[in-house]
């Protein structure tokens, strides 16, 4: 919106044609949305308590748990609003693919909403059934799938990329829609899975969409996308400004969610902060480079898989708890501990995915 009335005012000044740049018009994106969210974040936070919409704790799980009951939870429809609201601001919105992530972000939050809803509104503890929720996951994860693939417009945007091989591309064709469908939805319901201790499905989440931001921007820009030998996707740079609003919001979450915190994400959030991840990956090209960017939430995911597949089928349980982060609390350690580790974990592990751009 703003970029529209920055090229009417380039008429009588010049100097608004510095907002045709994606890199000002991304740490403009990353102040908005972290400014809204530290503005109304308290606002949201007072009104959530007031609603009795809190928390409610495992009985099975870490005794040291048991005093977060109660705490207001859906803060993550904070971070949906300071996103799309920078993004409305500060994109160009003639670019489809800011349109594809606005709607797999709106249409997964919608889904965790609803359940989110039921479970804490109307004290429905099952929430919405797994199987409704991987239901509509699944339709809007394939329209946007088909959106994609319909739209593209070279073999690149329809081909998967291998990380650290020079001029390796393998041609998809209709393959890339169950793909991307895998990718999106998976990345989702992995974020969700990771949102267990404070701040520690956020973090990550940040720094993945920060490193996905550069390879949008990179992708996107035809010089350096030339000098890195990567395929260039006209227009997907704009995903640069949606990352970089993500980031700003998810550190103005966090800003209430560290812990000890004051307010929990909840499916509305990590529903589709993992979609969102996901898609971006899926329009840049880089699905296998998101596996090792999100390594903590392959990990969590994977013990929860092993967990139950090793119930299933032996009796006996691979870690005392899954998600993982809970087996390492119940080993003793203090939540603060698992959290900033993971996040540690997660900074070397988006490095190593960066690095893929140039050693190949």
């Amino acid at each position: 919106m703003m970029i529209f009335l920055a090229e009417w005012l380039s008429q009588y000044n010049d100097d608004f044609r510095v907002f045709q740049y994606i890199t000002l018009r991304a740490i403009i994106a990353a102040l908005t949305s972290l400014i809204v969210c530290l503005l109304f974040g308290p606002v949201m936070i007072r009104k959530l308590a007031a609603a009795s919409i809190g928390q409610s704790v495992r009985s099975d799980g870490p005794s040291t748990h048991l005093s977060k009951a109660g705490t207001p939870t859906m803060g993550g429809a904070m971070i949906l609003v300071a996103v799309a609201i920078s993004v409305l601001l500060w994109s160009d919105l003639t670019v489809r693919h800011v349109w594809v992530v606005l709607f797999v972000m709106i249409s997964f939050g919608t889904i965790g909403w609803v359940d989110d809803y039921r479970k804490l509104m109307q004290k429905n503890s099952a929430g919405l059934s797994a199987s409704a929720k991987y239901f509509w996951q699944s339709v809007s994860a394939l329209a946007a799938a088909f959106f994609i693939f319909y739209t593209a417009r070279s073999a690149a945007e329809v081909s998967l990329l291998v990380p650290f091989v020079k001029d390796v591309s393998i041609f998809l064709g209709g393959f890339f829609i169950p793909l991307a469908y895998f990718v999106i939805v998976g990345t989702s319901n992995a974020v969700n899975l990771t949102d267990g201790l404070d701040g520690l499905a956020i973090m990550p989440s940040v720094m993945v969409a920060a490193g996905l931001g550069i390879f949008a921007y990179v992708t996107g820009h035809a010089v350096f996308s030339d000098y890195l030998g990567i395929p260039g996707i006209p227009g997907v740079g704009e995903l640069t400004v949606f990352c970089s609003s993500l980031v700003g919001a998810g550190l103005g979450f966090l800003w209430f969610n560290t812990y000890p915190a004051q307010v929990f994400m909840g499916d509305v959030g990590s529903l589709a902060i993992g979609a969102v991840i996901g898609v971006t990956a899926v329009l840049v090209r880089q699905e296998l480079v998101l596996f090792i960017m999100g390594g903590v939430f392959v990990m969590e995911t994977i013990s929860v898989v092993l967990q139950v597949a090793s119930f299933k089928l032996t009796g006996k349980r691979v870690f005392r708890m899954a998600p993982i982060h809970h087996h390492f609390e119940l080993k003793g350690w203090p939540e603060p501990r698992v959290i900033v580790r993971f996040w540690i974990i997660t900074f070397i592990l988006v490095l190593v995915g960066m690095a893929s751009l140039k050693i190949r």
